[in-house]
C-alpha cells in the first residue's frame, strides 16, 4: 500500500484529500502545519507528499527546501492558490516535483501523483554516473563536481540531467521533457523546461551563452551532447 503524507491546514481540503487518497488505496498521514510536516518527513518514509504552500508555523516552501537540503528526494507536489505564480517558481527551484493550483479536481491531482511516483520508481534503471567535459555527476549520491569543485543541483535538475544523459545525442522537444521529467504535457508551462535548462547551463557549462553540452535546437527543443 503506497503511503502519502498530506500537509494541509484547511479543514475541508484536508478532509477531501484524506478521503480521496484512502478511496484510492493509499495509507494516509495527515498533518496540519509545516513543522509537523517536516517532522513526519524526517521520521517516516512516505512515497509521495502533498504539501500546501501556505501553512502555519513553517511554510510549505521552507518544508520543501529543508527536505531537499537533507538529501531526501521523496516526490513532492505543492498546492498553490490562484495568483501565487511566484510561489510556483520558487517551489520548483526548491526542488518540488510538481504543483497544482487550487481549485483542482482530485483526478488531476492523482494523475500528477502517479506520474511523479512512476518517475521516482524508474530512477534506479538509469546510469548512476555521468561525465562530460570537466563535470562528474553521481546521480545515486546526488553529488556533482565541476573541475573538482562541488556544484549544488536541485532534485529536478538531477532528474532533468539524468533524462538528457539517457537520451544523449537525441533531440527532445519541450513537451517530451515535460512528460518524462515533470510527468505531464502542458504547453502553457514549457517555459519551465527553458528555466531549468538555463540553470544547468549556468552551473555546468564553461560559457552558458555558448553552450557545448545543453544545445538548443531552434523551434524543436534541446539536445544533450555530453
Amino acid at each position: 500500500m503506497p503511503k502519502v503524507l498530506i500537509v494541509e491546514d484547511d479543514d475541508a481540503m484536508a478532509a477531501a484529500l484524506r478521503d480521496g487518497f484512502e478511496y484510492e488505496g493509499y495509507d494516509v498521514t495527515l498533518v496540519r502545519d509545516g513543522s509537523a510536516g517536516l517532522n513526519e518527513l524526517t521520521h517516516s518514509s512516505p512515497d509521495v507528499v502533498i504539501l500546501d504552500v501556505m501553512l502555519p508555523k513553517m511554510s510549505g516552501l521552507d518544508v520543501c527546501r529543508r527536505t531537499r537540503s537533507s538529501g531526501n528526494n521523496v516526490p513532492i507536489i505543492m498546492l498553490t492558490a490562484r495568483g501565487q505564480e511566484m510561489d510556483k517558481v520558487v517551489g520548483l527551484k526548491m526542488g518540488a516535483d510538481d504543483y497544482v493550483t487550487k481549485p483542482f479536481s482530485f483526478m488531476e491531482l492523482m494523475a500528477r501523483v502517479e506520474a511523479v511516483m512512476r518517475r521516482s520508481s524508474g530512477q534506479e534503471s538509469v546510469a548512476d554516473v555521468c561525465e562530460f567535459g570537466d563535470v562528474v555527476v553521481d546521480f545515486k549520491g546526488s553529488e556533482t563536481r565541476k573541475n573538482g569543485e562541488p556544484v549544488e543541483l536541485s532534485a529536478l535538475e538531477y532528474r532533468l540531467l539524468q533524462h538528457l544523459h539517457a537520451h544523449r545525442g537525441e533531440v527532445l522537444s519541450r513537451e517530451q521533457l515535460l512528460e518524462a521529467v515533470w510527468g505531464y504535457d502542458k504547453v502553457a508551462v514549457t517555459r519551465t523546461v527553458d528555466m531549468h535548462i538555463a540553470k544547468l547551463r549556468k552551473k555546468l557549462e564553461d560559457n552558458p551563452r555558448d553552450p557545448k553540452f545543453f544545445v538548443t535546437i531552434h523551434s524543436v527543443g534541446y539536445k544533450f551532447c555530453g
